[in-house]
């Protein structure tokens, strides 16, 4: 999506300002509980008698962390991020505040006061979150060719044209409350990190592992998909036929190795809830994993819509795993098709 060089320098940066405030309504409030708490007792009792004090608001704040996570999610993002996709005209931000609210919510959980938890777990987990937050932060950028606000998740825009004149209110829900579902939901395990205070064993080091592995796959997997598309796009300027499909590097061993990094993240961060007891904290990477696999169909059928690519990626789906790396099976009746 072209601009002006003048406009577009402006639009940038109308689109960094709208993204560095629209959380802050959430971080001021958090930051007012928390020193309204550091200066009085946990219960707010000593203005209860005051009907009109805030009292009662704080002591169901320090009750309550994730129903507080909740509630700051269900008006900062669901209300305030649609509003604000109504006047720009565009769902492009939750896409980047999918890198950023993990982060956010690990740092809330290990500041809330009724955190209870190993120091040395919380701080792992604060650690990966934030290289796994700046690895998804550098992939979305750079595809976006370093642009903030360039354009909406192509999903959104076919869902638009779909609902038509009722996409206003639709998109409330398909964007932003399904988004607190998945978002609060894959992140239990820290609020379970959070909440209980047991030593470190092996079992934390097996999460390390996945969690690591995961990002690093993403990682690479990614950044050879860019690469792909860089090299194509060079090839289109200069005239020349572009290359169908990506079956290089870990491509060649699966369909989807972004999509699987990013699953093995979320059910590393499952192990350690698992491991202190809580093992239902898997229910977010669960809906995740349901909603990744549906996204999967609709990115191979969008595949399959264009001409050009469309034989040779049949082949690749009859010959490739979809997530899990494994080596290709024989190319049935089509090892003379190569294009």
């Amino acid at each position: 999506m072209g601009f002006g060089g003048g406009g577009h320098g402006h639009s940038n940066l109308k689109y960094v300002v709208t993204a560095v405030l629209a959380p802050l309504p959430s971080i001021l409030f958090y930051l007012s509980f928390l020193n309204h708490i550091n200066n009085s007792d946990t219960s707010g009792s000593e203005s209860e008698s005051d009907p009109l004090s805030l009292a009662n608001l704080w002591t169901w704040c320090y009750h309550h962390p994730l129903l507080l996570a909740n509630a700051l999610f269900f008006l900062n993002v669901n209300v305030l991020f649609w509003v604000i996709s109504h006047i720009q005209n565009s769902h492009w931000m939750i896409d980047l505040f999918w890198t950023v609210i993990p982060l956010m919510l690990v740092h809330y959980y290990a500041t809330h006061p009724l955190g209870h938890y190993n120091w040395w777990r919380s701080r792992i987990t604060m650690l990966m979150t934030w290289v796994w937050s700046l690895r998804l932060s550098h992939n979305y950028f750079r595809r976006e060719n370093w642009q903030w606000g360039a354009r909406e998740d192509w999903r959104f825009t076919d869902m638009s044209r779909q609902y038509g004149k009722h996409w206003w209110w639709v998109s409330f829900f398909a964007v932003y409350a399904s988004q607190q579902v998945f978002l609060i939901g894959i992140c239990f395990p820290l609020y379970v990190v959070h909440s209980v205070d047991k030593p470190l064993n092996n079992w934390d080091f097996v999460a390390i592992i996945v969690c690591m592995c995961g990002v690093v796959i993403a990682y690479f997997a990614d950044t050879q998909l860019h690469e792909f598309v860089t090299r194509n796009n060079k090839l289109k300027e200069l005239g020349k036929p572009v290359v169908p499909n990506l079956d290089k590097g870990l491509w060649n061993y699966s369909r989807h190795p972004n999509y699987f990094g990013e699953q093995l993240w979320w059910w590393g961060l499952v192990i350690f809830a698992w491991n202190l007891g809580h093992g239902w904290a898997f229910i977010g990477a669960l809906i995740n994993s349901m909603c990744l696999a549906y996204v999967t169909k609709l990115v191979e059928e969008r595949m399959l819509k264009q001409d050009y690519r469309a034989e040779a990626y049949r082949l690749y789906q009859k010959t490739t795993s979809v997530w899990i790396p494994w080596f290709r099976s024989s190319k049935i009746g089509g090892k003379d098709k190569s294009t």
